[in-house]
């Protein structure tokens, strides 16, 4: 798997949710993708941890970069499906693990889980996705 990082762009694209979350890329290919959700306190819920809505967030970035993983900067996807399963809760960094399961020609199906940086379960994740081409760049 290749390393990748970029304040302005999650693994080619430019996301601006994903930037404005402060998701960084770390790992994308063969079929796998790897995003790390930084803590910040504008990301919490009113216990200071993190909120089950910035988890979404990060599964659906992490998830789609996993469907896309073959080709970073030529595929885009748009959700069609995410089901998130909070297992427990984070006040810190937290990292999404995905891996694409089955791309079609046009549906694509990944899961992945979040961690926290002890190594523990915080929650579970499945998506489906529409995959499409994207125009060359100019």
């Amino acid at each position: 798997m290749a390393a990748m990082s970029s304040p302005d762009l999650l693994f080619d694209l430019s996301i601006p949710l994903a930037g404005t979350f402060g998701l960084r890329g770390e790992a994308i290919g063969d079929d796998r993708a790897v995003v790390r959700l930084p803590y910040a306190p504008a990301h919490a819920n009113s216990r200071g941890e993190v909120h089950g809505g910035a988890l979404a967030v990060l599964f659906d970035c992490c998830l789609a970069a996993a469907v896309r993983s073959h080709a970073p900067a030529q595929f885009g996807v748009v959700t069609i499906d995410l089901s998130v399963h909070y297992v427990a809760a984070s006040d810190g960094d937290v990292v999404c693990t995905a891996v694409c399961e089955r791309r079609g020609r046009s549906i694509s199906f990944a899961r992945g889980e979040a961690r926290n940086a002890a190594g523990d379960l915080l929650a579970l994740a499945t998506g489906t996705f529409k995959l499409f081409e994207r125009a060359p760049r100019a």
